[in-house]
């Protein structure tokens, strides 16, 4: 199985059906096939080598995603980037993909050019003109071909390569040592997924489904093979509409979607303009969340303003290809209710396991490692953190298991949920006391008077070290009278020595790429 074959079957059964929109722009499942397949046939004749990276430097948009699924029928390795990273970032990650050719349109094309100033080698890459709109360029570069030469290749059926083993695409994330690292992600890894995922959730023909996360955040990978698997129609989100409530309240609505996905930020936002409408959402059958822990006042905001909805909390790191776990929520929580991360997802094991690698007892505190078909083969070109974050392992029966450790601390109930309980690499020692971050984070989350939190790492001048910094989103808007209410309901949750010393009320807390908090901007805020 590779990641096309979903929407190749969907254009034989149903090619007029439509598979993405986006603001008016439509494509059918027909057209996504043909139009792929064209691309394939393209890239072959400019002579795409098997497990070349392709990368594509333009926004989320249909013609996007078909260039995803031409690349890989082609051979290729799709790289998704963000082009609205800053421009160091990018030149790294398109040296470290080290790509043999780059998708550009008219969004795109005065952006990397801006990267060429500042990088000349980047100029050397071979490029394509992917836009029906007339070619811009500033210089003497010329493309290798362009979208309107499409047209011109048969629409052939092409499958280069047969092994789901291969990889199909290479996700970019931040690394610890500032350098971003890749994630390579296998046509087997992403099948996995969605073979557990679609028939769990319910997907169905015709059902209208978001994609609200950008191309290179892995939630989106799940948005558009889960809507081709089922026969969806993917509803691409438009970026600038994420800051307006109103618009997009009438995204969901308009679109009369089914099922939405994204980071609980998202959400949380909705919830403090308090924008869902008083008739909901009529044709809303799921919510789902994964990235960070879902606020329990935006929740339950949620949930009692859709009673009819299935909500579910997924969690898991790229590394472990879109999710690991699944919990539904099917109550309204209370706010001192510990949401948990739940059981594993089909063809995956979580294992909490303490520092020798022997499995803790229930309720015990240890890291939390995953094993099964979503894990990444490593890291592109860097061995030395792939033998790092993935090791073999010897199970209670005595096989040996590849593992990856997360990062995290988690524990296990008796009745079978993990918990989640914070970051190990969270963990500050501040006035003698080791400290986890996300403690105090779950503290913070059992009262009524937010909507979202972070708990950083705050480094100054001084006798005191490492610090603890609070940076907060009320509930109703900005008081300046929040921070002492605060300070005593923690009171009563954390030990004095895990008080935080610092606390700054935002408007919104800032965002990194991924829409996830951005950690490391509010530390640097509260060292300024």
């Amino acid at each position: 199985m590779m990641i096309y074959d979903w929407s190749r079957e969907q254009a034989k059964k149903n090619g007029d059906q439509i598979a993405i929109s986006l603001s008016g722009e439509h494509v059918s499942y027909g057209t996504l096939e043909s139009q792929s397949n064209q691309l394939a046939g393209r890239l072959l004749v400019n002579g795409l080598e098997t497990s070349s990276r392709v990368c594509l430097f333009m926004e989320k948009t249909p013609k996007t995603i078909i260039a995803m699924l031409g690349i890989s029928k082609a051979g290729g390795v799709y790289v998704p980037l963000d082009i609205h990273s800053p421009a160091e970032r990018l030149i790294k990650i398109i040296k470290s993909a080290s790509p043999s050719l780059l998708l550009l349109d008219h969004i795109s094309i005065h952006l990397f050019q801006s990267l060429i100033q500042v990088d000349s080698s980047l100029g050397d890459i071979p490029w394509v003109w992917w836009s029906e709109n007339e070619m811009e360029y500033a210089d003497d570069s010329k493309p290798g071909f362009m979208f309107s030469d499409i047209k011109k290749e048969a629409d052939y059926p092409h499958q280069v390569r047969n092994a789901e083993y291969s990889p199909a695409h290479i996700l970019f994330t931040s690394g610890s040592t500032g350098d971003p690292k890749g994630v390579v992600i296998t046509h087997k890894n992403i099948c996995s997924f969605i073979e557990w995922a679609v028939p769990f959730f319910d997907m169905k023909p015709g059902e209208n489904t978001s994609c609200h996360s950008p191309l290179h955040f892995d939630l989106s990978t799940f948005d558009i093979y889960g809507a081709f698997a089922a026969g969806c129609h993917l509803h691409l989100v438009p970026a600038e509409i994420s800051a307006n409530p109103k618009k997009m309240v009438a995204f969901i609505r308009d679109n009369e979607l089914h099922q939405w996905f994204s980071v609980p930020s998202a959400l949380s936002y909705l919830a403090r303009f308090n924008a869902i409408p008083k008739e909901g959402f009529p044709t809303l059958k799921r919510l789902l969340w994964c990235g960070e822990v879902f606020p329990l006042p935006a929740l339950q905001y949620w949930m009692k303003k859709l009673p009819g909805v299935k909500f579910t909390n997924l969690y898991g790191p790229t590394e472990a290809t879109i999710a690991s776990s699944y919990y539904d929520v099917s109550e309204i929580p209370e706010l001192d209710t510990e949401i948990p991360i739940g059981k594993a997802c089909g063809g995956e094991k979580l294992l909490i396991l303490n520092e020798n690698l022997h499995q803790v007892k229930y309720g015990e505190v240890g890291n939390l490692y995953i094993a099964g078909s979503g894990l990444s083969p490593g890291y592109w070109l860097d061995q030395a953190k792939t033998n790092a974050a993935f090791i073999w392992y010897t199970n209670e029966e005595g096989d040996w298991v590849r593992i990856y450790k997360t990062g995290d601390i988690a524990s296990l109930s008796g009745d079978g949920f993990v918990f989640f309980h914070g970051r190990s690499d969270y963990q500050i020692k501040s006035r003698g006391y080791r400290i986890e971050l996300g403690e105090i984070e779950v503290a913070l989350g059992q009262n009524d008077l937010l909507r979202e939190y972070a708990v950083v790492p705050v480094k100054k001048n001084g006798f005191e070290g490492t610090s603890i910094g609070c940076a907060f989103v009320g509930l109703n808007l900005s008081n300046g009278e929040l921070a002492p209410q605060l300070k005593q309901k923690l009171s009563h949750k954390v030990p004095a020595y895990m008080m935080p010393q610092y606390w700054k009320e935002y408007d919104k807390l800032p965002r990194n790429g991924n829409g996830k908090i951005d950690r490391k901007k509010l530390s640097e805020n509260f060292e300024l």
